[in-house]
């Protein structure tokens, strides 16, 4: 990867950050996301499992409608998802049935993310990007489930 797009992932991961501390501040595990096309944020997202009482309105999938109905179609090929933690099952599917073209995430979940289970769940043309700024997004994720306990 190089230098320019390294940089262009870490600003949009920042505000990816920051949508999972919109989910922290309502209780809600802080799990932040947005979608971006030409440079730009089309979609953002959190979980808000909590509040709507389901169990699938992880912030993926919030933020996967949003940007559909955005553009207009179901297709996302051309899209990248910058999320907090590494997706799960569920939205690592919802994310191919999109065609993302990219998904970047910060840290992983190894009792739930994708790669424990499905590895090869995503789209066969949807590159798969991990570890941008993986430490505060772990601590986000470490600190929240501190206070719970």
């Amino acid at each position: 990867m190089d230098i320019e797009q390294l940089k262009i992932d870490v600003d949009f991961m920042m505000q990816a950050l920051k949508e999972a501390q919109a989910a922290a501040d309502e209780g809600e595990v802080p799990v932040g996301c947005v979608i971006v096309a030409e440079r730009r944020v089309i979609a953002r997202g959190h979980n808000l499992i909590q509040m709507l009482k389901d169990p699938t309105a992880h912030a993926e999938m919030q933020a996967i409608t949003a940007a559909s109905a955005h553009l207009g179609g179901k297709y996302l090929d051309r899209c990248t998802l910058y999320v907090t933690v590494e997706p799960c099952p569920m939205c690592a599917a919802a994310l191919s049935w999109a065609q993302i073209g990219r998904v970047v995430y910060g840290c992983k979940d190894p009792k739930r993310g994708a790669s424990k289970f499905a590895p090869s769940l995503y789209h066969p043309k949807t590159e798969v990007v991990a570890g941008v700024l993986e430490k505060e997004c772990q601590e986000m994720m470490t600190s929240f489930f501190k206070a719970k306990r």
